[in-house]
């Protein structure tokens, strides 16, 4: 339930974002960086894939560790990208907008882990 709460939120502040900004969304697939971007993302996948596999007998907290950075290098990796190719639009900032708050809810969420009774 928290985390379709979680999503709901995140799509609300990306259209209050959009909305104030005035950003006008352009896909990624209809510029000229399609193919960097579709290769970006593939390594960034592989390389969660590879952390998946070495954190399997990892604490919650480095698991938490590694999901945290990989959502940061794929939202800022993301954002680069919306940056390079489509700056006029204006879209990078309210990806990085997300990228802060995702990063945010997951370290509020990650606290009580390391609070120890």
């Amino acid at each position: 339930m928290i985390v379709i709460a979680l999503l709901i939120l995140l799509i609300v502040v990306e259209k209050i974002a959009n909305k104030i900004l005035s950003v006008e969304k352009i896909k990624m697939s209809e510029t000229s960086g399609k193919i960097i971007n579709r290769w970006g993302q593939t390594i960034l996948f592989i390389i969660f894939l590879v952390q998946l596999w070495l954190m399997v007998d990892s604490s919650d907290m480095q698991r938490m560790f590694y999901f945290t950075i990989y959502l940061a290098l794929l939202f800022g990796y993301q954002a680069l990208m919306e940056f390079i190719f489509i700056k006029k639009s204006k879209q990078y900032i309210s990806t990085a907008i997300l990228l802060s708050i995702v990063l945010i809810i997951i370290n509020l969420e990650s606290f009580p882990f390391m609070v120890k009774s």
